[in-house]
């Protein structure tokens, strides 16, 4: 398997295994207008940073964020990780993990931050990396009422 950075010209490529990913494992409802939409917005931000990952021609995965400076440290916000249903459990995501925090702290990186679904499946994956919940932030929402 073969990990190259990733750039816009790349997505066409990860759309495929973003949408099907998430509308099938997630049960979310992303189109190929919402999901290029996002996909853009991370990889045309300032300082982003993003992986590929290919098995051949395939992509298996991807990783995308960006470096966040703060008052006296650089981070890496991770915001989206995904890996093909049908290489996951098999330490494909675990190492890809591993080689984009390897790079992320070459480059100046202090600490890696990301959000992450509540649930079974999101804890271990995370849990297993030596990702740990922050206990002094707390995610906020504010929904609008029509």
């Amino acid at each position: 398997m073969k990990i190259r950075e990733m750039d816009i010209k790349d997505i066409e490529l990860v759309l495929p295994l973003y949408i099907s990913y998430y509308n099938e494992v997630e049960d979310c409802c992303w189109t190929e207008e919402t999901a290029g939409k996002r996909i853009h917005q991370v990889l045309s931000m300032e300082d982003s940073y993003s992986l590929i990952l290919e098995d051949g021609s395939k992509v298996v995965g991807f990783a995308m964020g960006f470096f966040k400076q703060y008052d006296d440290i650089v981070g890496y916000t991770l915001e989206e990780i995904v890996i093909a249903k049908e290489f996951q459990n098999q330490g494909i995501g675990s190492q890809f993990l591993q080689d984009l925090e390897s790079r992320v702290k070459d480059k100046g990186a202090a600490c890696v931050e990301l959000q992450a679904v509540n649930d079974e499946m999101h804890e271990r994956y995370y849990g297993k990396a030596g990702y740990y919940t922050a206990d002094n932030f707390v995610m906020k929402s504010k929904w609008f009422e029509d």
